[in-house]
């Protein structure tokens, strides 16, 4: 059985609850199964056409495992990631990367309707790592990237840190996504009465929603 099948295995609630942002947790019984879990999630979710996801880390170290973990989806998900010792050059190269692929998963619709067809390199799903020091830079006129995916690999044990990625990273109706082990769901429902928000248990129709 894979790793992602019993924590997806759950009732879906009704299109008509969501907000126009739309929070959920995943579930993953031991520590050891959550990074198997997250390869799964993306490889469903990155199939579909032009994508924009993102994963937000803790520490460089958490970023580094995901990259490598997800390197093996690099036929249908292309791959970036922010971290401190990038250039400012490179680190705007790769968020104008995002804004693209941003664009394209926006107009996809329309390009369908007209037959028209990207290349290859741009039909895939799109996916930054990134971690907390180095989100957009919303307060320094940096643009917000607007994913319409952004999963929590690590969930935050502050508010504040869970508003900012939500600000910087996520479309205005787009889907979080908090990957939690055992104890985390204590955090969790403390982000949640802090934070005003409802994060319901993942359903196994959410990418439908998109």
């Amino acid at each position: 059985m894979d790793a992602i099948e019993s924590p997806l295995s759950t009732s879906p609630s009704p299109p008509n609850s969501f907000s126009p942002q739309r929070h959920f947790y995943l579930a993953v019984d031991r520590l050891q199964f959550k990074m198997e879990t997250l390869v799964d999630l993306l490889g469903m979710a990155g199939r579909r056409q032009c994508l924009p996801m993102v994963v937000c880390c803790s520490t460089r170290d958490e970023l580094d495992a995901v990259c490598s973990a997800v390197s093996n989806l690099s036929s249908y998900i292309s791959v970036s990631s922010l971290y401190s010792d990038l250039s400012e050059g490179e680190r705007a190269r790769i968020l104008d990367k995002f804004r693209q692929a941003t664009g394209r998963w926006n107009r996809i619709g329309r390009d369908e309707v007209n037959g028209e067809t990207e290349k290859d390199e741009e039909q895939k799903s799109h996916l930054v790592v990134v971690t907390d020091a180095c989100l957009p830079l919303v307060g320094s006129a940096e643009s917000p990237i607007s994913a319409r995916i952004l999963v929590n690999y690590e969930l935050p044990t502050k508010k504040e840190t869970y508003m900012r990625r939500m600000t910087t990273c996520l479309a205005a109706d787009g889907i979080v996504i908090n990957m939690v082990v055992g104890g985390e769901v204590v955090t969790l429902k403390s982000l949640e009465e802090s934070s005003g928000l409802v994060i319901a248990e993942m359903p196994i129709h959410i990418f439908e929603m998109l």
